[in-house]
């Protein structure tokens, strides 16, 4: 049987936030080691690889591992006529727990390298160029996982969501955050993975286009899926109750 919605719901929340942390918490390391940008941002992908990859498996089992508004949305849209994705109910609670998780998890990384717990960031990121490689990174991300899914190797999905933000690390313009609630969490804290508050509207905007886009290229690729699966980790949502 799937847990309990509670627990699903703490498992978003603490698996966004923990990512956040990682995210947060490397990048701030890595300017503190080094003045190198490429050096900073190579063990930022790196430490976020890693992590993704032990938050998926730990967490997976509970939850799905979502840790992403736009995953929840996408496993939403394609379950709700079979029913085998998460009642709009549930995504109703997923999604705040997934942004206060990410806001909860930058202010812990700020807190463990003496950083002021809440400041807003002021890295600018507001151009065209970087809300087309967030399209890119949330598209890739979505065709990745429900590939993975109705391919029946759902079992893959660590080692394969967490090698793929770590490429799209590199070739996105955007440096992939694919994820609303992880652009939300990074918006409190002016270190190296900030995001100024003003840059959040069009950020979000694009992955969520990019997440629909991702769905097309799925339908595409793969047509109607044959049967129900899970959406990230096997066993994590065996019943339809709910990255």
């Amino acid at each position: 049987m799937s847990a309990p919605l509670g627990r699903r719901v703490a498992a978003e929340a603490v698996g966004t936030g923990l990512l956040v942390t990682v995210v947060v918490g490397s990048g701030i390391q890595a300017t503190e080691l080094s003045h190198d940008v490429g050096v900073q941002l190579l063990a930022n992908s790196l430490a976020t690889v890693f992590g993704l990859a032990v938050l998926i498996t730990l967490l997976g089992p509970v939850s799905g591992a979502h840790f992403n508004p736009a995953v929840t949305l996408a496993a939403y849209v394609t379950g709700r006529r079979h029913r085998t994705g998460p009642t709009l109910r549930e995504v109703a609670v997923y999604v705040p727990a997934q942004v206060a998780g990410a806001i909860g998890g930058a202010v812990l990384a700020d807190a463990m390298f003496a950083q002021p717990l809440v400041k807003f960031s002021t890295h600018d990121r507001f151009a065209g160029h970087l809300w087309l490689g967030e399209m890119v990174a949330t598209a890739g991300l979505i065709l990745l996982i429900f590939g993975l899914e109705r391919t029946g190797r759902a079992t893959l999905a660590p080692a394969a969501v967490a090698s793929y933000i770590g490429a799209a690390y590199w070739f996105t313009s955007s440096t992939s955050f694919a994820n609303p609630a992880v652009t939300v969490g990074r918006a409190f804290t002016d270190t190296f993975a900030g995001i100024a508050p003003a840059s959040l509207a069009p950020f979000i905007a694009a992955q969520l286009l990019g997440a629909a886009l991702g769905l097309g290229a799925v339908a595409v690729v793969y047509g109607r899926p044959a049967s129900a699966a899970n959406v990230v980790a096997p066993q994590a949502e065996p019943e339809p109750a709910s990255p």
